[in-house]
């Protein structure tokens, strides 16, 4: 049996890099899922690699056919996103390890479909401060910055991710993000020993 490797926290606390760096590291020692979203695709993304960019009507259809794990609806500054991950064939754990990155929400939920003994949680954290610098560089980048949106998400974090609700999740290890690779070298470490 396969484990899923479950990397979450707040915007920008590094959750996508990592998650790229332990790819390479694993390679097909782990495998991807990519999760669903209804919101507008970014200057950097690419659809099928960094979400599948559905409409809210496909999204229903998903819904309808009982394939839907988990979903998440943000009221953005643009409209209502909703984020998913779907059981559409892509995770197996029967057959393989996995590396998926997503929310505390999406972490319990994913964890409740499959089995606590399955899903492995890796809890990523960042100083507010640096966060938000980061937020703003990644912003910055995009062709059309959404300054409003970057904001609502830097805020709406402090109460997705509370301390009650990391405590109620069963978070107990907290993985700091301050300096890079060693972060990546504690990730790795721990995804290593899973695997074994």
């Amino acid at each position: 049996m396969g484990k899923i490797f479950y990397i979450m926290g707040k915007s920008a606390s590094g959750k996508d890099r990592l998650q790229t760096a332990l790819k390479e590291i694993f390679g097909e020692r782990l495998r991807t899922a990519v999760l669903y979203t209804t919101r507008p695709i970014r200057s950097a993304e690419t659809e099928g690699v960094s979400y599948h960019f559905i409409s809210a009507q496909r999204f229903e259809e998903l819904k309808a056919a009982g394939t839907v794990i988990e979903s998440r609806l943000y009221h953005t500054v643009h409209g209502p996103w909703i984020y998913a991950t779907v059981d559409d064939g892509q995770i197996r754990p029967q057959e393989a390890s996995y590396l998926i990155a997503g929310t505390l929400e999406s972490y319990t939920a994913t964890r409740d479909y499959f089995g606590a003994e399955t899903v492995v949680p890796l809890y990523i954290e960042v100083e507010d401060g640096r966060r938000l610098q980061r937020a703003l560089l990644r912003e910055r980048s995009q062709e059309h910055p959404k300054y409003a949106e970057m904001c609502r998400r830097f805020l709406s974090d402090s109460e997705d991710f509370s301390e009650e609700k990391i405590a109620a999740a069963g978070i107990g290890k907290r993985y700091e993000n301050n300096d890079f690779d060693e972060c990546l070298a504690e990730l790795a470490a721990v995804i290593r020993k899973g695997l074994q």
